[in-house]
């Protein structure tokens, strides 16, 4: 994975929309998605892989988190259905998943890299992800179910026409690969995120080791520390702030608390 650094807010914004004009559409759309971090210490691991130490099988253990939150949470579940309806909807309440958390906008990303003060003192970090370069390595159903939608990511409706449950997923190659799944908008939260989620065909291969094999599917941008007071102060003034990302009174408190910390002139 090529890793880029940044010096300033132009020269990240540069990078992020770098090759982005599509000359047989005659417009800019990127074929990238976007994460961002506070900190270069957390790589790319998923809730689940956190949850377990390093090495362990982790399939049982995704079994018995699914079952038990369909189990438990289905009076709240929005819709009935397969593991793709449900993983979403569980990632978005916290239940450790294979699933990551992107986003189709960088400035979303940008968010998360720049949030949290405590992470001011070192850098923070933006990944990119190519995903019509990791659509290349799909099976050939699920590769179809893309030509046949005019579609680079995967909607609950395409995957159950393919595979309805993980296990039949995970049987769909013996080569691991990399999808981006977009949930519906289950709330305002989702929405305004842009947010999708990337899935892997095996819980026990994250998707940093799946790099390792495919680096030029993706590249992280280097936030050092010096630049995130001037990127954090300029997503405040273009409205990326909390009270997008967490709409309501909760995403209002977060933002007070955040802008006018002490250290900050009050406007």
């Amino acid at each position: 994975m090529q890793t880029l650094e940044i010096s300033n807010w132009a020269e990240l914004l540069q990078e992020v929309y770098r090759d982005t004009w599509d000359p047989v559409i005659r417009r800019y759309r990127s074929s990238w998605v976007f994460r961002g971090a506070g900190t270069r210490a957390h790589p790319l691991l998923s809730g689940l892989a956190r949850l377990a130490p390093e090495n362990d099988d982790l399939r049982p253990l995704e079994r018995h988190l699914i079952r038990n939150f369909r189990k438990y949470a289905s009076g709240e579940l929005p819709v009935a259905g397969s593991d793709w309806k449900l993983l979403p909807f569980a990632q978005h309440h916290r239940l450790p998943t294979r699933l990551l958390d992107w986003s189709f906008s960088p400035l979303i990303a940008f968010h998360f890299a720049t949030v949290d003060a405590e992470d001011f003192d070192r850098e923070g970090v933006v990944w990119c992800f190519n995903h019509q370069h990791s659509n290349e390595f799909l099976p050939s159903p699920l590769r179809q179910v893309l030509r046949q939608e005019g579609a680079d990511v995967f909607t609950a409706e395409m995957l159950e026409s393919v595979a309805t449950r993980l296990d039949e997923f995970d049987r769909l190659a013996e080569q691991p690969f990399v999808l981006l799944l977009e949930p519906p908008s289950l709330d305002m939260r989702i929405a305004n995120q842009f947010a999708l989620f990337s899935v892997i065909s095996n819980a026990n291969i994250g998707l940093q080791s799946w790099l390792e094999r495919h680096p030029e599917a993706a590249r992280e941008i280097v936030i050092p520390a010096a630049a995130k007071p001037e990127i954090r102060d300029k997503l405040d003034q273009a409205g990326i702030t909390e009270r997008l990302i967490y709409p309501g009174p909760d995403g209002i408190a977060r933002w007070l608390g955040r802008y006018y910390r002490p250290g900050r002139r009050a406007g």
